[in-house]
């Protein structure tokens, strides 16, 4: 679903909003906001503002470079991307299509990986596109939009820390991820990547539209609010699942993700009830008696219950006090292809997926 258009540049005051609704949207995961805010200060202080444009802005035949981190965002934190690997990727894209790319656009507008393209498309001195792959964030490669839209998995292109750079040709989504994440192990478990390079031609109806924008405001949507939690959830449109403490956390790096539970014991008008998360890099499934109360492809966040700061997976912290927020997610992901490329069961949970509002 496009969100209003709201401006045509990121600025260095856009920075903290975006920040704060890309956390929101992460969903637990996309990798800490902080390092990537950061970057975007320190870009659009060297290089300016950001021009950000749509699709019907683009030429038809315009290269659209959609860029994420991928790896375990408890190693992304202390692994932080330098400035030059998107420099390198970009280079690998001109040389390979005979013409550099003409805008920057978020693999996925969730986490980290929704802020970070600001400082990347400052660098290369171009546009950013205000949309997205996934709306939110998930963790596996082929969890994208054009996936679902049935667009071949033409080119992977990875740069890590160190400068390697490596080129795959998959023959389909499912191989993309699993040739990018053995890549991406390889590396140490987080490097930066691009995929399904397209023109802004074929990007149209098989991208997000609006995302960056729609993230901004849901970063403002706190900004001297007198109950921030209130005003979030309002601004999202979510059910709130339970307010309380984190009571038991068990995490693990594996793989290339980051995997768990969380487990929330509430408090105040919810004592006497415990909700369990389930975890592979986002919050992917909510549990209480038993019974799911929300489920990807929906979003589920956990939230500081006073500020309404988003906690990312890695965040979590024993009695932390925290409220779960579930919300729909956009009506992609309700298609068949998009349950089966990022539904329940596409994580190995036997569950029939019911959407967030019903189960509410």
């Amino acid at each position: 679903m496009k969100a209003p258009r709201m401006q045509a540049r990121i600025t260095l005051e856009d920075v903290a909003a975006l920040a704060r609704g890309c956390a929101v949207l992460g969903t637990g995961g996309g990798g800490d906001v902080r390092p990537g805010a950061i970057a975007a200060r320190r870009a659009i202080r060297e290089h300016g503002d950001v021009p950000l444009v749509t699709l019907d802005e683009l030429p038809g035949d315009a290269l659209v470079l959609p860029l994420s981190g991928i790896g375990a965002p408890t190693v992304s934190n202390e692994m932080v991307h330098g400035e030059d690997e998107p420099v390198r990727i970009a280079e690998e894209i001109e040389r390979i299509f005979g013409r550099p790319p003409a805008a920057v656009m978020s693999s996925e507008i969730g986490g980290g990986n929704g802020v970070a393209p600001v400082a990347w498309a400052a660098r290369l001195g171009l546009p950013l596109l205000d949309a997205d792959a996934m709306g939110r964030a998930f963790p596996e490669v082929q969890m994208v939009s054009m996936y679902v839209a049935g667009i071949p998995a033409n080119l992977v292109v990875m740069s890590d820390v160190v400068g390697n750079v490596v080129t795959i040709r998959p023959v389909d989504g499912l191989w993309s991820e699993q040739i990018a994440r053995a890549v991406c192990v390889a590396a140490g478990s987080s490097a930066l990547m691009a995929d399904y390079v397209l023109t802004a031609r074929e990007c149209a109806g098989a991208v997000i539209e609006g995302t960056v924008t729609r993230a901004i405001a849901v970063g403002r949507a706190t900004e001297g609010a007198a109950d921030p939690l209130a005003a979030l959830t309002a601004e999202l449109g979510a059910v709130r699942l339970i307010t309380g403490k984190l009571a038991d956390l068990e995490r693990r790096t594996t793989g290339g993700f980051a995997r768990g539970t969380a487990t929330v014991e509430g408090t105040g008008d919810d004592r006497g009830r415990t909700l369990t998360l389930e975890i592979q890099n986002e919050n992917l499934v909510a549990v209480e008696d038993g019974r799911v109360r929300a489920m990807v492809p929906d979003l589920i966040t956990v939230v500081d219950s006073q500020t309404a700061t988003a906690i990312q997976t890695e965040g979590l912290r024993y009695g932390q006090r925290v409220t779960v927020l579930a919300w729909p997610c956009d009506p992609l992901w309700r298609t068949p292809k998009g349950l089966e490329t990022a539904g329940p069961r596409a994580f190995g949970y036997d569950l029939d997926y019911l959407p967030v509002e019903k189960i509410a």
